[in-house]
């Protein structure tokens, strides 16, 4: 049997080029003992990828050239050599960016494909339902009350930390998108109070508009002049937890930092960037808290999702785009 997957062949330079990738033929493997064969049904695409394109160093180690890549994804058991996992199980693992995978079982969590559907476990009640839990309850100390303003807010991630300070109560809940379409789609299907595209003004001008009253906690999904503008609304006390910057990851050179840090003092403010594999801990809480208000429909959530294995890079550079609305899914 063949497999398919997407190598990483030159590292790229700017914005991701085809030719920096290439979709590899291979034999499907084999699993030894303790270990599982899967096909993939689901593949994750994230922003964070671009990041572990680069050799620099970073929290992580980088990509390999000439080898597969790595990313989120939910498969099905096809071979099994281990205990507790059987033929037919559904598992999430982190071996995505190919059609067939083989781990050890312990790299394999068994998710439940009556209870919610497979993708979910990618986005809403994965690992990016997760950043927005931790980052915006942990990081950001977010308490009932709080005015927020969360950029990306339309992404997997934004749309998720916008409707968790709804329904704990913040006082007021802005974001910022890319298209008036979105604009749309988070003040009348998210319940945020406020929202504007990024593109039609000065993000500091329209935050101000949004936020006259400041913000006392900023969720950083893009950085640039969304983090100065952010700084420049801060209420005294105010936190900014800094889950992504994607304005820079194709940068070629150092963008410049916010010309008005000095106001952190004024304000007391802080600014911390956090990692979600630091507050796996959280997991059990976070499932217990929001697979309820998922399942209800209280918590809602988009995909916009992606046939074929070979749209698989396409479907990443979507998300470096803005293209995605919600959570970006490859379907194989």
């Amino acid at each position: 049997m063949i497999n398919r997957e997407w190598h990483l062949v030159s590292r790229p330079v700017g914005w991701p080029k085809p030719e920096d990738f290439a979709l590899v033929e291979t034999e499907v493997p084999t699993p030894g003992e303790g270990q599982v064969l899967v096909r993939n049904k689901y593949l994750s695409v994230d922003p964070y990828m671009r990041g572990r394109m680069s050799a620099a160093k970073s929290y992580t180690a980088p990509f390999e050239l000439g080898k597969v890549m790595q990313g989120g994804a939910v498969g099905e058991v096809v071979e099994s050599n281990a205990e507790g996992i059987a033929v037919g199980d559904h598992v999430l693992h982190f071996f995505g960016w190919r059609e067939h995978a083989v781990m050890d079982a312990k790299h394999a969590v068994k998710v439940d494909a009556d209870a919610a559907p497979l993708s979910t476990y990618l986005g809403v009640l994965g690992m990016t339902g997760l950043t927005a839990y931790a980052g915006l309850l942990r990081t950001a100390s977010f308490k009932e009350g709080d005015s927020v303003f969360v950029s990306g807010a339309a992404g997997a991630v934004g749309s998720q930390v916008g409707q968790i300070a709804k329904l704990k109560g913040a006082s007021r809940v802005i974001g910022s998108a890319g298209s008036d379409e979105k604009v749309k789609l988070l003040v009348e299907e998210y319940g945020f109070d406020a929202a504007f595209n990024y593109k039609n003004g000065k993000v500091s001008d329209q935050l101000r508009e949004a936020a006259p009253d400041g913000v006392d906690v900023y969720f950083d999904n893009v950085g640039g002049d969304h983090l100065e503008a952010a700084i420049g609304s801060l209420n005294q006390g105010g936190r900014i937890a800094v889950c992504g910057m994607i304005s820079v990851y194709n940068n070629t050179e150092a963008a410049p930092g916010p010309r008005n840090l000095a106001r952190l003092i004024q304000t007391r403010g802080r600014i911390e960037g956090f990692l979600v594999g630091d507050h796996y801990d959280l997991q059990p809480e976070f499932v217990a808290e929001v697979g309820p208000w998922v399942a209800s429909g209280r918590l809602k959530y988009r995909e916009t999702v992606v046939e074929g294995i070979e749209n698989n890079l396409e479907a990443f550079l979507g998300v470096l785009r803005g293209d995605n609305t919600g959570k970006m899914i490859v379907k194989l």
